[in-house]
């Protein structure tokens, strides 16, 4: 046995040292390299014929074989291009019943090959080294710039093990690489939504959780890593900078210094180039219509379904997002939500949140409205819990919030009634139904309910009975201000054009010298008055036809005084300020149902943005006037319907005022307490004791003032004796020389 031991060990001596020199000059030792390769053969038939009965001497020697070949094959190309095809062929037939110690070799050496690009691209250790050895190689290659063939070729075949075999659990590991690579963003397309599609599609439990998951939470997972390594990466030069003035200097420290330069001005330069778009993964399905359909009939209709309740749920929630986000028709969909709309159902808010994100305004009223009306059945009564009441209401509301015609006037004059009930958490969610309805359905309320801009908007005609499949007309945001703006600078520029061509028809009628005007043109009409006074030295006798046809003369003869822009646009606003007061409402819904079409007109100017940028300003200030809360309420409902189009709404959302309904025990309240006091104590603290606080988070020190302040009185005590026996002379030498010192910049003299 020692004797085997022995030559096994010389022989892996001269595989090393043989590896070596091959590396170093190849054609030296080609027959060498020959020699070993026919060895490598014979075992391999050997192995092949009697994989199982094979002895530890010969499974080391074709594993030392395989890895001196795996280091030297791209030394000599021709003669190992069956080597690759040779490891394959021995993994795909007798893989089971490979030791694991081979059979990690042969795969570390397809690695290795695929390094060296040889090649194009069951234990649970060797899953995870290749699993390992998969992410790297990706990350690797696309680390430079976008290896679009290998991704291609991989992505193939992860698609290809999920489409396969449905039922079999080998389909994980292509939802585990595929969710990694796009997490890191190395993947981004549509391609690999489509492996994920197909995994939420597939036939096991396991795999299905693995796809749903993904559209769930994948993009909250890309935005988390993004965040992650900006805030770990974050160097503090001035920390840095600081340490270098006070320690002492060597080249190490400079070195360091050196590098925490370079890293920033990288990362300046990486924040400065473009964003990449990264779009989500529901934006990146190509058919999400048949892809609810498919998941909704497969794991919820299907009675032969394994799934239990919770892994339905998530189904649930996937199906809801994509029938919210693209606003699909899925009409079964919502009288499958009738069965769990019960306060005793576990996870109901959870439901009440899916129900809500797959309403939007395309889906038909009568649909909605029964399960609106189960819901107030339900949920919303006298003799329920008012957890149970909150919970409901928000429920409705967030329902109506994309669908304003599933409420029913009766219902929602009830409804609305529990803004005067004994408790918080109800009072606020009735109110904020009511509030909802104030601004999209001023109609169904009742006059006392409306409320003044509500009230005011439906006499003039501005709020009107929403429809049906209504879309609003999309624009850019503050581009009627704009437009508007351009439309008064036309009018003045041609009421000042007006004006002086009509000061020029005077001059030239009356001999007016322009050399006796000013140029402003406010002093002709002093000067006008100055002459006509003048001129009248006396009464005169004039016959009263005389002077009817004198003063008919004068009024139809334009005035001497030249107006200027300000006078005649104060003059036109007047005119139709007068014409225009009995048709105000109906100038008010002409000018709302106006669509602007400076956008399609003309194409806008840098100058153009930016003034359009201080007319959106000039608008936010406005906004914060009591005059415009009807137009900030519209504004805060579209961000809400914004935000749920986009954002999934959870559960919390629903209980968001039902917390404030449950009754807190003693130990809470006298925890919330002692928090609040906390909160209070933060408020009143110095402006020094926050500058101390900053700094002991920054890791800074404090100054030798503020280290003497907290000594032990007794070490201090010498000192200030000391002090007291100093004499006249002494405190005039010690005052004279700090002030040298301060000259100087201190004891290092740290200026000049």
């Amino acid at each position: 046995m020692k004797r085997k031991l022995g030559a096994l060990e010389k022989v892996d001596a001269d595989l090393s040292s043989l590896q070596y020199k091959i590396r170093r000059d190849p054609t030296s030792y080609k027959e060498d390299f020959d020699s070993r390769y026919t060895q490598y053969e014979s075992q391999r038939e050997l192995f092949l014929q009697a994989p199982a009965s094979a002895t530890d001497a010969g499974i080391v020697s074709f594993r030392d074989l395989i890895d001196f070949l795996s280091h030297v094959a791209d030394c000599y190309p021709t003669l190992t291009t069956r080597f690759p095809e040779d490891l394959i062929h021995v993994l795909n037939l007798h893989h089971e019943r490979l030791e694991p110690e081979l059979r990690e070799k042969i795969v570390g050496s397809l690695v290795l090959l695929r390094k060296k690009e040889i090649i194009d691209s069951s234990s649970k250790s060797m899953r995870t080294l290749l699993y390992k050895k998969c992410l790297s190689d990706l990350r690797t290659s696309n680390s430079k710039s976008t290896n679009h063939r290998l991704n291609r070729t991989f992505q193939t075949v992860l698609y290809n093990l999920l489409t396969s075999d449905q039922v079999s659990s080998k389909g994980i590991w292509a939802v585990k690489i595929t969710r990694e690579l796009w997490k890191r963003q190395i993947w981004t397309d549509s391609k690999a939504v489509e492996i994920m599609k197909e995994a939420s599609l597939a036939d096991n439990e396991k795999v299905i959780l693995g796809g749903v998951r993904f559209f769930l939470g994948g993009d909250k997972e890309r935005e988390e890593l993004e965040d992650e390594s900006s805030d770990e990466d974050a160097i503090d030069m001035g920390k840095i900078r600081h340490q270098m003035g006070i320690n002492k200097k060597t080249k190490k420290k400079a070195r360091q210094l050196e590098n925490a330069v370079a890293t920033v001005k990288k990362k300046t330069r990486k924040k400065k180039q473009p964003h990449p778009l990264n779009f989500s993964a529901f934006h990146l399905l190509h058919d999400p219509q048949g892809f609810a359909e498919t998941l909704f009939s497969k794991h919820l209709q299907n009675s032969r379904s394994k799934l239990n309740l919770e892994q339905k749920l998530q189904v649930l929630q996937l199906v809801s997002r994509l029938v919210g986000l693209h606003k699909l028709t899925v009409m079964s969909l919502y009288s499958y939500f009738i069965k769990y709309l019960t306060p005793r159902q576990p996870s109901v808010t959870s439901f009440l949140a899916s129900l809500a994100q797959a309403t939007h305004n395309l889906v038909p009223p009568d649909v909605l409205e029964p399960l609106v009306q189960k819901i107030a059945n339900e949920f919303v009564s006298e003799a329920a819990a008012a957890e149970v009441a909150s919970a409901g209401l928000n429920a409705i509301r967030e329902i109506c919030v994309r669908q304003p015609l599933a409420m029913n006037d009766t219902l929602l004059q009830d409804l609305v009634l529990y803004r005067k009930s004994k408790d918080k958490g109800v009072v606020m969610a009735a109110k904020g139904l009511l509030g909802l309805y104030r601004d999209v359905g001023p109609d169904m309320l009742k006059k006392r309910d409306r409320g003044k801009e509500a009230a005011m908007g439906l006499r003039s005609g501005l709020r009107k009975e929403q429809r049906f499949g209504e879309e609003a007309v999309g624009e850019i945001e503050g581009l009627e201000l704009l437009e508007k703006w351009k439309d008064e600078e036309k009018e003045k520029k041609l009421l000042t054009k007006e004006a002086r061509a009509e000061g020029d028809l005077v001059e030239a009628e009356f001999g007016i010298d322009d050399e006796e005007e000013d140029d402003d043109g406010w002093e002709v009409n002093e000067d006008s008055d100055s002459d006509s006074d003048s001129d009248s030295g006396g009464w005169q006798d004039v016959s009263s036809e005389e002077g009817t046809n004198a003063l008919d003369a004068n009024d139809k003869r334009p005035s001497k005084k030249p107006r200027n822009a300000i006078t005649a646009c104060e003059e036109a606003a007047g005119q139709d300020k007068e014409e225009n007061k009995e048709n105000t409402p109906q100038k008010t819904v002409e000018a709302a149902e106006k669509i602007c079409t400076l956008a399609t007109t003309r194409i806008l100017t840098p100058a153009d943005l930016v003034k359009l940028q201080e007319l959106r300003l000039a608008a936010s200030v406005t906004n914060a006037l009591p005059a415009a809360q009807r137009k900030r309420a519209a504004a805060a409902h579209q961000a809400t319907l914004n935000r749920h189009r986009d954002d999934p709404l959870t559960a919390t959302e629903i209980e968001g005022l039902a917390s404030l309904s449950k009754k807190s025990s003693k130990d809470e309240r006298i925890a919330a307490a002692r928090e609040g006091k906390g909160g209070r104590d933060e408020v009143r603290k110095s402006t020094t004791a926050k500058r101390k606080e900053k700094k002991r988070e920054q890791g800074k020190s404090t100054t030798n003032r503020e280290k003497a302040r907290k000594k032990n009185f007794m070490m201090t005590l010498g000192k200030a004796k000391g002090k007291q026996k100093k004499s006249l002379v002494d405190r005039g030498k010690v005052l004279k020389a700090h002030k040298e010192r301060g000259k100087r910049g201190g004891k290092r003299g740290n200026q000049g």
